[in-house]
């Protein structure tokens, strides 16, 4: 498989007049986990929408060598349709209703609702739609994720458990994921990479790279490191480790 499943070269969008990425270049690799962070409306989501395909470049080229997926921060969830019918959207491909049973139950397992497949999602919690979303998207062909602050509108204890469910899904799934967050906690304890993005039009400003294995501690010396580091080109620290 290509180690790079996206590969943007001097990619430039606006709308009208208004400049909102610049001549940004860019590789992700294959089963890399890339943050986006950078100040409110420097086009964190529009290059998510470019990645995706949503959004075609003003200028420049996105190289794709697999399907994408995006996870929103508001779960995309159909209320008419069942855990089981949601989930099992991103199943049509499955011809054979065997192959297909089994797929969603090994999904169920994955997301661990297993008991649950009849509920509707105004009878879960924020964190359990989040799963279904989730396992939505990877039953289907995509092996990129584009996760736009899926966890924002939970609350903390919440957004921690998923970020550990996140990690604990991808390790039995492994796909690429880009990730957009404002909390830069989130972002040093997920990440591979993290780059902050410039106030608009957007370009890549500085790139963090967090080589420590899962699980992390939020007071190891390479996390505050980092966030530091992140805060600083953020405007919002004095850059110092010490």
């Amino acid at each position: 498989m290509n180690d790079k499943p996206l590969r943007l070269e001097r990619v430039s969008h606006s709308f009208g007049s208004l400049q909102v990425v610049q001549d940004l270049r860019l590789d992700i690799g294959y089963r890399e986990f890339v943050v986006l962070v950078g100040p409110s409306g420097c086009g964190k989501t529009t290059l998510l929408n470019l990645m995706a395909g949503f959004y075609q470049p003003t200028s420049g080229t996105i190289e794709r060598s697999c399907t994408t997926h995006m996870v929103y921060q508001s779960d995309g969830l159909f209320p008419w349709l069942t855990v089981e019918e949601n989930i099992g959207l991103g199943l049509r491909h499955h011809k054979d209703k065997t192959s297909r049973g089994d797929e969603l139950g090994s999904l169920m397992d994955l997301i661990q609702l297993n008991g649950f497949g009849k509920h509707y999602p105004h009878q879960l919690s924020g964190g359990m739609r989040q799963r279904v979303e989730l396992a939505r998207a990877l039953a289907g062909e995509a092996r990129v994720l584009l996760m736009d602050e899926p966890f924002s509108s939970l609350d903390y204890q919440t957004r921690l458990r998923m970020r550990r469910e996140l990690l604990r899904i991808l390790a039995l799934r492994p796909c690429t994921v880009v990730f957009v967050t404002h909390d830069i906690e989130e972002a040093t304890q997920l990440a591979d990479r993290i780059l902050v993005l410039t106030n608009p039009p957007a370009q890549i400003k500085d790139e963090v790279r967090l080589d420590l294995r899962q699980p992390r501690d939020i007071a190891d010396p390479v996390i505050t490191s980092a966030t530091k580091r992140v805060l600083y080109q953020l405007g919002l620290g004095n850059g110092t480790t010490d």
